[in-house]
């Protein structure tokens, strides 16, 4: 590890040859372990003094206080917001040696400029908290931010990925920044298996939807965006019509279609107009979860894989028992939470509930085939007098770059349809879809072909989605 890789306080340290590099790597790896203070570490091994250690935060402190008069006589680097007012929260690595919180994050350096001109390698990642780039993401109206070791930091915006200013995160700085994101129990988790799901808070910012996980070059870490309160349907692009689906007491909804097209957003609005509108009991059973409701009309009891139960399947046999009126499930992912999902929305409950599916077609041939075909036929039954709608979507680029545009398919489960399902004639639904609008259905193809229409989506990106390609205008 070289200069650059380190804390301000192992640089400090290390330029007033307090410490060798030797020694802060080894403390360094011993708090990764265990979460204990870096401080408390180095005088346990012996490597410094009360006295020295007390001398060096001083030191650490002077150097931030160089970089607050510095920065407060120049502008921060063109592109880049200036570091202000940011809070952040309890994170074991953004603290010093001694436990005590740093001076708030307004005194880190932004990137390109000097901490001290005595300290080598002075512009680096090592000086830069995950809280900054965070919101320098969301400042920037990002979806996404990457943290690869090996690449710069990467965010997505519009559906368009790009460089977030960063020098390239060495293995070190990714682990370091990933880490801030963990509690001393998910760190424990992710040093045994080496991937982790979790849900990050910033305060006043948002809430981050998080993956860490490692690979060859080092540590990984994705944090999408989640703002801080649900959105509503408008604000995602959805038409109005799809709030009556939130009028059922009984039966499933499920929101589907592929990864990043937005499905937890409509879970999330579509949750929220309950919640708005109903005095009832709404459980949901997520992994991590993502969108935070308060309890409004209803009263809102949220629950997290890992952290609050073991698994979809034990909490839904559970929530059997917790007279919940709605039950929100973040994925359906196997046969065991399918069938308790099945059953649930059976025993007068509301099921909402996600699923990595194209189409409506394929999220009923995707529910009957995770069972054996000796049950198919009751689950095609069940299946048939429980589902209530299926909502699938794309994002798809705007062909002017400005963002992203919203195709939607909709299945009404109306009787028709329930006995296409009930007959294994699934394949005959695409015409129920394509001439049931009276009933509010809409066909992908359908809603495709309209974007393209209006110029609003460029046909060869339209025709990446699409069924059947006739239905694109030329």
């Amino acid at each position: 590890m070289s200069g650059q890789n380190l804390t301000l306080f192992g640089r400090v340290a290390i330029a007033a040859k307090f410490l060798t590099m030797e020694q802060l790597n080894d403390a360094l790896r011993e708090q990764a372990r265990d979460g204990r203070q870096l401080g408390d570490i180095l005088i346990e091994k012996g490597y410094l003094t009360a006295e020295q250690l007390e001398r060096l935060v001083e030191m650490q402190r002077s150097v931030l206080d160089k970089v607050r008069a510095k920065r407060a006589a120049e502008q921060a680097p063109e592109g880049i917001a200036p570091l202000e007012g940011i809070e952040r929260t309890s994170t074991p690595d953004a603290v010093d040696a001694t436990g005590a919180p740093e001076e708030a994050t307004e005194d880190e350096p932004a990137f390109g400029v000097d901490t001290d001109p005595d300290l080598e390698n002075r512009i680096n990642l090592a000086t830069v908290s995950l809280d900054t780039l965070l919101r320098r993401a969301v400042e920037a109206g990002a979806s996404d931010l990457h943290l690869h070791s090996g690449s710069a930091v990467k965010l997505r915006a519009k559906g368009q990925f790009f460089d977030h200013g960063t020098p390239l995160v060495e293995p070190d700085q990714g682990e370091r920044l990933a880490l801030e994101a963990m509690s001393p129990e998910e760190r424990a988790v992710f040093h045994e298996k080496g991937e982790l799901d979790l849900c990050y808070t910033l305060s006043g910012v948002g809430r981050f939807r998080t993956n860490v996980y490692r690979q060859l070059r080092g540590t990984d870490a994705v944090f999408r965006v989640i703002p801080p309160k649900p959105p509503s349907l408008e604000e995602l692009g959805l038409p109005s019509t799809l709030a009556r689906f939130t009028t059922y007491h009984q039966g499933m909804l499920l929101v589907t279609g592929p990864t990043s097209c937005g499905k937890s957003a409509t879970l999330a609005a579509l949750v929220n107009l309950i919640n708005e509108e109903r005095p009832e009991h709404i459980l949901t059973i997520e992994d991590p979860i993502e969108y935070l409701h308060p309890s409004k009309r209803c009263l809102v009891n949220q629950r997290s894989v890992n952290r609050h139960t073991r698994s979809f399947a034990r909490a839904l046999r559970a929530a059997l028992r917790e007279d919940p009126d709605v039950i929100v499930i973040g994925e359906l992912r196997d046969r065991e939470t399918i069938s308790l999902a099945l059953t649930a929305a059976e025993t007068g409950h509301f099921v909402l509930a996600t699923l990595h599916t194209n189409s409506a077609v394929r999220t009923i041939n995707r529910i009957v085939g995770a069972f054996p075909p000796d049950q198919q036929e009751q689950v095609r039954t069940m299946l048939s007098e429980s589902l209530r709608a299926v909502i699938s979507q794309r994002l798809l680029p705007k062909a002017d770059g400005s963002g992203l545009a919203l195709a939607l398919e909709v299945m009404v489960g109306t009787l028709a349809v329930g006995n296409m399902i009930r007959e294994n004639k699934t394949i005959q639904i695409r015409s129920l879809l394509q001439t049931g609008a009276e009933q509010g259905m809409v066909l992908l193809d359908n809603s495709l072909a309209a974007l393209v229409r209006n110029g609003i989506v460029d046909r060869e990106e339209a025709l990446r989605h699409v069924e059947d390609a006739k239905a694109i205008p030329a």
